[in-house]
């Protein structure tokens, strides 16, 4: 599927800039603790590049183009996924290809319908592709697509900005999930050595 962006020069070109933007807004290297709890010498703070606006037209240009065709909607876990579906959402309306963000909830909301997926309503079977920016160990798209597939959707995929290569890939495959990531971490280290010689 990224053979569709590598085939298209107006997308390999949106590839390399947000790869670009990834080094100079998101990439540091240093002494870092992560949300799964194992330590780092080096962060992605993804949300640096899926809030700026070339950042998020870039991502939904780009994950667009990766979507199967009959994608019915693009779903995250809040807060990481929230401006990437978002951002497909956005640009699929002006590809006249419509596909409905939702933003998973950590917690069910504590009021009201006590929802845990809030978006419009989909029938049940819609198919729905989890988005991600930087994946580790891979447990939160999971829990993405657990909340999905208990509301009745079905998730065949996930699809992450960032792989860090730290067996997320592995845990998706064990699922039975396909998984494709934009970068891996050897992308990012190349690309960002290479512009800070």
């Amino acid at each position: 599927m990224t053979d569709a962006i590598a085939s298209d020069p107006k997308l390999s070109t949106i590839k390399t800039q947000l790869l670009d933007l990834f080094c100079q807004k998101a990439y540091q290297e240093g002494d870092f603790t992560l949300s799964s709890g194992q330590k780092s010498s080096y962060y992605i703070n993804g949300k640096q590049v899926t809030l700026h606006p070339q950042g998020a037209l870039a991502i939904g240009q780009l994950l667009l183009n990766l979507l199967p065709a009959d994608t019915q909607a693009v779903a995250g876990l809040t807060l990481g996924a929230d401006p990437i579906v978002s951002a497909v959402s956005v640009v699929s309306a002006y590809e006249n290809r419509p596909v409905i963000a939702l933003i998973i909830r950590k917690e069910a909301k504590g009021h009201g319908t006590q929802a845990y997926i809030e978006g419009p309503s989909l029938p049940e079977g819609a198919k729905v592709v989890v988005l991600e920016d930087v994946v580790t160990t891979g447990q939160s798209a999971l829990k993405a697509v657990d909340r999905l597939q208990d509301a009745g959707y079905k998730v065949a995929e996930v699809i992450a900005l960032v792989d860090r290569q730290q067996g997320g890939g592995e845990l998706y495959a064990s699922q039975g999930l396909k998984f494709i990531a934009l970068f891996t971490i050897a992308d990012l280290q190349q690309r960002w050595r290479e512009l800070n010689p």
